[in-house]
C-alpha cells in the first residue's frame, strides 16, 4: 500500500478493509464521509499542516488523472510530481 517511512507502521490490512468497505458506498456517501472527516483532521493539524495535506490530496488526484491519460507508462514518464519527488526519493 505504501513505501513511505511515515506510514510503514500503519495497520495496512485494516486500512485496506476500510477502503474496500468505503469504495462499496455510493459516490455521494463517499464524499459525505470524506467531508465528515475534515473537521477532526483540521482540529488535530496546524493550519500549515492542514494546507500541506490538502496540497497532497490535489497532487494525488493530478497524478491519478495523468496516469489515466497515459496507461502503461511508469512514474518516470509522468508529468505530475509525486510524494517521492517532493521527498527526494
Amino acid at each position: 500500500m505504501t513505501t513511505s517511512r511515515e506510514t510503514e507502521e500503519l495497520n495496512h490490512p485494516t486500512l485496506r478493509r476500510l477502503v474496500g468497505e468505503v469504495d462499496a458506498l455510493t459516490l455521494a456517501d463517499r464524499l459525505a464521509l470524506f467531508k465528515g472527516l475534515i473537521p477532526g483532521l483540521a482540529r488535530e493539524l496546524s493550519p500549515k499542516d492542514f494546507e500541506s495535506f490538502i496540497v497532497e490530496l490535489r497532487m494525488k488526484g493530478e497524478r491519478f488523472y495523468d496516469a489515466t491519460l497515459n496507461p502503461g507508462r511508469g512514474r518516470a514518464h509522468r508529468r505530475v510530481m509525486g510524494e517521492r519527488d517532493l521527498e527526494g526519493r
